[in-house]
């Protein structure tokens, strides 16, 4: 049941006290309760009041310090002072101390105090349902409820999240594309003591190389053609809470350059500006590159990269996570009939057999897509396996573009296939359609580091 707002009146002449007590009294919702001196309210604030109207003249305490006391309480609770004084520096010096408003004693203060408390509990009332809905996204991205699975692969990405929740470190996550790097940003950071503060994404794939450094740090007015106004950059808009920087290894040397001195010396300057700006974020990066094996060619820099890996959380690919795939497709089935309102929708078993025997380049978004699409397909409000397309436009391959000797392809290709069919030799031996006897020479001579 909501409570009625709760009103301190602090006055020292209590017929005035009086007065304004019986004009507050006739709003229902009010309760209030009048005191004829500081030291009187100061004794009385552990009942936490929702708003206080003193007197500036008390005869025992001055209302700067009583100010002061009522802030050392709790700095939430705003107060009215009301007042004799018309000196517009006692008014600035008390708005300065914390006080929300100042009124003066006249014919007319009665009318405006009920004004001014009106919109103090306004304000009051949107800054708790900005609280609510804070709260509320977080549980939304509680990443129980938002990442979806029980394989073991899944499970182990649990526990490095927790870890990440639990503490400020930053955090780097790693994986092919489609696999949910973006939804595992948002639940640490709703998860965190940050979750009250912005979370702030960018993909710095898809930002041209010319508008990086304004779109992260910001730029000044004439800073360059077409600046026509100030910008604040993505590190300020991040101020307090978390900034997502997705593919972060699509960044080219001499914005990594920059960022690591960000990220040393917790300042930005805006891009034409020479003010340094302090920022408090937490970092999390992505990026389905392999980092490390950037830093060996000199494609990323090795100094930025220990700067901000962090606590380092790979993502395992869809066909690695077997029992999910089914699990997944559930969960996007009934979605879709929320969203489009229709009737319950179901996976034929020969449909379930298709989904897992494909191998999902394109990860969990790719299936998510398929889904979407079978159910418009479906008839009798039944997947079957026709109603299932794939468009394997992802570039798939099981080995790297670059150029090697035909051995090292050799090794990566069968290192791929072990990886894929868990070192099963047997099967791997069957599928590459070469001998076992090739495999075991391979695993021996240390070319191939089996698990």
């Amino acid at each position: 049941m909501k409570q009625n707002f709760k009103i301190y009146i602090v006055e020292d002449d209590p017929w005035y006290g009086q007065i304004l007590q019986h004009h507050l009294s006739m709003n229902p919702d009010y309760d209030l309760e009048l005191y004829t001196s500081g030291k009187d309210l100061i004794r009385n604030l552990y009942k936490k009041p929702d708003l206080i109207c003193m007197d500036f003249g008390l005869p025992d305490i001055s209302g700067n310090k009583l100010i002061k006391e009522i802030n050392a309480f709790n700095n939430n609770i705003p107060v009215i002072v009301i007042s004799a004084q018309e000196e517009i520096s006692v008014a600035v010096e008390l708005l300065k101390a914390g006080a929300k408003d100042y009124i003066i004693k006249n014919d007319n203060t009665k009318e405006i105090l009920w004004k001014s408390i009106i919109n103090i509990r306004e304000n009051l009332n949107l800054r708790q349902e900005v609280e609510e809905l804070k709260e509320q996204l977080g549980q939304k991205y509680s990443f129980e409820n938002t990442i979806i699975g029980q394989s073991d692969a899944i499970k182990k990405t649990f526990k490095l999240l927790q870890k990440a929740i639990n503490s400020n470190i930053n955090v780097s996550i790693s994986g092919e594309t489609g696999t949910g790097k973006e939804v595992y940003a948002k639940a640490i950071h709703f998860n965190s003591n940050r979750k009250k503060k912005p979370f702030v994404a960018v993909n710095m794939g898809a930002i041209p190389k010319e508008l990086a450094e304004s779109e992260l740090f910001g730029h000044e007015k004439g800073a360059f053609t077409g600046a026509t106004g100030t910008k604040i950059g993505k590190f300020e808009q991040a101020q307090g809470g978390t900034l997502f920087l997705d593919e972060i290894g699509e960044m080219d040397l001499t914005l990594q350059s920059k960022l690591l001195r960000v990220l040393q010396e917790r300042e930005v300057v805006r891009v034409g500006g020479n003010k340094p700006i302090k920022v408090d974020i937490r970092l999390i990066s992505a990026t389905h590159r392999n980092l490390p094996e950037e830093v060996k060619e000199g494609n990323f820099r090795e100094d930025l990269f220990f700067r901000t890996v962090g606590l380092p959380i790979e993502l395992p690919p869809l066909r690695k996570r077997d029992q999910d795939i089914i699990i997944l497709a559930k969960y996007f089935i009934d979605e879709y009939v929320s969203i489009n309102k229709v009737k319950p929708i179901k996976l034929s078993s020969e449909a379930k057999t298709k989904l897992q025997k494909y191998e999902w380049p394109g990860n969990v978004r790719e299936l998510k897509a398929a889904l979407d699409l079978a159910c418009v397909m479906a008839d009798e409000n039944i997947i079957e396996e026709k109603d299932l397309t794939f468009y394997e436009v992802t570039n798939s391959s099981p080995y790297s573009d670059k150029e090697k000797t035909l051995k090292a392809y050799e090794v990566e290709i069968i290192s791929h296939y072990l990886e894929k069919y868990d070192d099963n030799v047997l099967v791997v031996a069957e599928k590459l359609d070469i001998g076992k006897s090739k495999i075991y020479n391979l695993i021996k001579s240390g070319e191939i580091n089996r698990k």
